[in-house]
């Protein structure tokens, strides 16, 4: 974990005291502790409408952030002024310190967000997805406290701020507009399906009344329900009619239509996977993956299914009844048995397993069509349990195929215990534990599909080949976000090409493909870090034999959090010299 051993901090300390460069190690350690600590918290005060996700426990309650143009240019500064002290530090001074990680993962980050300004993401932000202000506040309100009046008061004041937050999104995308950046029609259209199921709700169902119906302070409840009726659903009226009659999105549904639209995907992919990587190399990467996930798919379809066509068994996957679900309830079922089973046997895979609770339930109604699953983090006090949420929307064309793996993903051995090691592990500064990349984040759930494999906890031949389907739409995501956002692809090619290779619905799909043309490039993390873990792993394997230790190469894996892929390598290839030489002693 590369922490400073006892005893080296006290002949440190004691070199501090005699000596000027001792003294100046200790105040750049100091310095890169202090700054690190500052990035991280700033993050969350300048947008705590996202603290949501993570858990941050330190983080303002009662308001949203400003995304405006001042505002951001005044975080912007706050950025680099972060990012050059942080740069006048010599990374030989905090090496061995407890500040080294720290240092590297916040230059890192940092360095990536200024890269990323190209794209001017504020500007077009109309998404479907987790990155739209209709997931993002919701969920928001999913988790706001109210047990005590001083959260209520919290809650409610918050609740006020939606109307000006939504009429700076507005006003953005007006810029926007002015500017060239725009969203692609697909998304537009998709929010607009959601706003609209989100107006037709009676307000006392609205995700914005949801502090509410966890209360039982009638003055409380009145209170929200006038706000969520009157301001809060006029705001969203009045965005829906932008969107609807004065908005024009891009018909081409690349970003690379967008002023410096190839540009900002080069930095969209070094953001994501925190490596230089071209549109083509993911691309061809992505077909090469294909191709080889296939070959394991038509093995299980040959001895589990009795045939050789892998297309039309996906297909019969996706749609005969004997392979979907009936309701919601069947759905829930499915996931919390996998779950109950994956939470037993990860004793057997890792050394550290925090005792946190996951919470399984579905999407909010105005969200239930977006498919797939989404997991948010448990609070650090332990108020919160980490919440794994998923789509139930049609039970009857959902398939059981790819669920179990799914749900692996995203709570055991995936992304709870992930959160969970990082939240609750010791010496863990705050930037590593709430910060994340997301090739390590994401790689670290795709490899945690394949791991369940392993571990013996797919269920049959059908939930052996979803765990294939997922491999195979990461590796699909490679195709076709390269393909769309910069190769000239369609969104029509993008969904026949996942329909041709994954057991994946339609409807699915086409969530799937708007999700990317929202976030370019954060599709790509997944497979990109996954393939580095198996990598790291095999490598390690290789050079120890008889004395690789899977639960300490899991554990130093997620000792430091979600760090940046070229971090997670250093980590292991020290980890992995330190056994040959144990070995030798």
């Amino acid at each position: 974990m590369n922490r400073l051993p006892l005893g080296f901090v006290a002949i440190a300390l004691v070199a501090a005291s005699s000596c000027a460069p001792g003294a100046d190690r200790q105040t750049d350690v100091d310095d890169v502790l202090r700054i690190a600590r500052e990035y991280v918290d700033g993050y969350y005060h300048q947008f705590p409408e996202e603290a949501y996700e993570i858990g941050y426990p330190d983080t303002p309650m009662d308001r949203l952030g400003d995304r405006g143009r001042e505002a951001m240019d005044t975080w912007r500064a706050r950025e680099d002024r972060w990012l050059a002290s942080l740069e006048t530090v010599d990374d030989a001074l905090v090496g061995g310190t407890e500040a080294a990680i720290p240092h590297a993962f916040a230059i890192d980050r940092l360095r990536a967000s200024v890269s990323r300004r190209i794209c001017r993401g504020e500007l077009w932000n109309v998404s479907p997805t987790y990155t739209g202000w209709q997931g993002m506040l919701s969920s928001t309100f999913a988790q706001q406290p109210v047990d005590t009046g001083a959260h209520r008061a919290d809650a409610l004041a918050r609740l006020q701020a939606v109307p000006a937050y939504l009429d700076t999104e507005i006003a953005n995308l007006r810029a926007g507009m002015e500017a060239g950046y725009l969203a692609a029609k697909p998304d537009v259209d998709a929010v607009l399906g959601q706003l609209t199921e989100m107006l037709s709700a009676a307000p006392e169902d609205s995700p914005f009344y949801t502090p509410a119906s966890r209360s039982t302070d009638d003055a409380f409840r009145s209170a929200v329900l006038s706000v969520v009726a009157g301001p809060v659903n006029a705001a969203i009226e009045r965005y829906r009619a932008f969107l609807e009659d004065e908005y024009t999105p891009r018909d081409v549904v690349g970003v690379s239509a967008n002023p410096d639209g190839e540009a900002c995907y080069a930095a969209s992919i070094r953001f994501h996977t925190s490596l230089e990587l071209t549109a083509r190399e993911i691309h061809d990467l992505g077909l090469r993956e294909m191709g080889r996930i296939q070959g394991e798919m038509a093995t299980v379809a040959r001895e589990g299914f009795g045939t050789d066509d892998v297309k039309s068994l996906l297909q019969t996957l996706r749609t005969d009844r004997r392979y979907t679900f009936g309701t919601e309830d069947e759905i829930l079922a499915y996931a919390r048995s996998a779950v109950d089973h994956a939470a037993v046997a990860v004793h057997d895979w890792f050394g550290f397993v925090p005792d946190a609770e996951v919470v399984i339930r579905p999407f909010p109604a105005y969200q239930k069509a977006s498919g797939g699953g989404f997991y948010s983090s448990g609070s650090l006090d332990g108020t919160r349990p980490g919440t794994y949420e998923l789509g139930t929307y049609r039970p009857e064309t959902i398939p059981k195929a790819g669920l179990q793996a799914t749900a692996y993903h995203e709570t055991w051995p995936g992304h709870h215990l992930q959160m969970s090691v990082a939240l609750y592990g010791k010496g863990v500064h705050p930037v590593l534990r709430y910060l994340y990349v997301a090739s390590m984040a994401e790689g670290w759930g795709l490899y945690s599909e394949l791991l369940a494999d392993e571990m013996g906890l797919y269920a049959s031949d059908v939930d052996r080949l979803g765990m294939l389907s997922n491999q195979a739409l990461r590796a699909a995501r490679l195709v076709v976000d390269s393909g769309m956002h910069v190769l000239g692809w369609t969104r029509e090619e993008a969904v026949q090409y996942m329909l041709d290779n994954t057991a994946e619905s339609r409807a699915a799909v086409e969530s799937e493909v708007d999700r990317y043309l929202a976030t370019p490039a954060q599709a790509t993390a997944y497979m990109i870090g996954s393939l580095e873990i198996q990598r790291l792993r095999a490598e390690s394997e290789t050079r120890l034999g008889d004395r690789f230790d899977v639960k300490g190469f899991h554990d130093v894996l997620l000792a430091d959090g979600a760090v940046s892929l070229p971090m997670l390598r250093k980590a292991v290839e020290r980890w992995t010299r330190e056994a040959e030489a144990e070995a030798h002693e």
